[in-house]
């Protein structure tokens, strides 16, 4: 089941698609994060006006310099010693689209603690996409029944909510850091 869902939602992603996911933390809407028509795609399927980023999944931590030419020391010790989901918001992100990244150009980085998104991003070899599956301004959907109809019907694949495993029901912490180590908790 797993390695077909893996299959299903690899197709999709490749081809520019979007998926509905379950996640460690809550449901999530997906895409490749190198793909900017698939990124244009969420905005618009959540109704987001302003084009804030959004967080990107990866499998590992060794990948996280791939996607942020700066690492302070401490972005590090954080994802070791993290002991629920976890949010790096860090200096000058690079190798995803363009309109992934804010104004300044940090970029938003998870290791989430779930099966399949764990090898979903390992076998896609690139960041995914992870927004919540909700339209903007609406709670986070935390089980796949409360994700909005339009939602469902606005993506490419749905992952089969048996995968949910069992999710902390709530959006991951989010801490940014600065070039030089400087912590900001934006959310607990």
């Amino acid at each position: 089941m797993l390695d077909d869902q893996i299959a299903q939602a690899l197709e999709i992603l490749r081809r520019g698609g979007i998926i509905l996911y379950p996640t460690d933390t809550v449901w999530g809407i997906g895409c490749d994060a190198t793909n900017a028509a698939a990124i244009d795609r969420i905005y618009t399927l959540k109704q987001r006006v302003d084009k804030k980023s959004m967080i990107v999944l990866i499998d590992r931590p060794d990948s996280v310099s791939r996607y942020a030419q700066t690492v302070p020391e401490i972005a590090w010790q954080l994802f070791e010693v993290a002991d629920k989901p976890l949010t790096l918001i860090l200096p000058q992100g690079r190798g995803v689209a363009e309109n992934l990244l804010p104004e300044d150009g940090s970029i938003a980085i998870r290791i989430p603690d779930h099966e399949f998104c764990k090898k979903l991003t390992y076998k896609l070899g690139r960041p995914l996409v992870s927004t919540s599956a909700n339209l903007s301004g609406e709670p986070a959907p935390v089980t796949f029944s409360e994700i909005p109809a339009e939602i469902k019907k606005g993506v490419d694949g749905v992952i089969d909510p048996v995968l949910e495993g069992k999710p902390t029901r709530k959006p991951s912490s989010i801490i940014s850091l600065g070039p030089g180590g400087e912590i900001k908790i934006l959310r607990e």
